[in-house]
């Protein structure tokens, strides 16, 4: 039997992470995305609901906020959905 490198074997901790990116790849690159996004909605339905407060644009105003709404709810359900798996 062929002993392995040292120098290539890997410390426990190293060996754990890359269990964990194999067994959840990108999770990082799907959790800064989930945050960018929130973000934005956050933002859009921040400026939509004091147009409506000013009574500004309702007709167009409302839907909007419901979608940014919308979408700040969908990011917090997939953040956490990630977090369970």
């Amino acid at each position: 039997m062929v002993e392995p490198n040292p120098k290539t074997r890997l410390t426990p901790e190293q060996y754990a992470q890359l269990k964990a990116e194999m067994a959840t790849p990108y999770r990082g690159l799907r959790q800064f995305i989930y945050l960018g996004c929130a973000a934005s909605g956050s933002i859009g339905a921040f400026v939509f609901f004091f147009q409506l407060l000013a009574g500004r644009n309702v007709d167009s105003a409302l839907p909007n906020l419901a979608l940014q709404v919308g979408v700040v709810a969908l990011m917090i359900f997939l953040w956490r959905w990630e977090q369970k798996r």
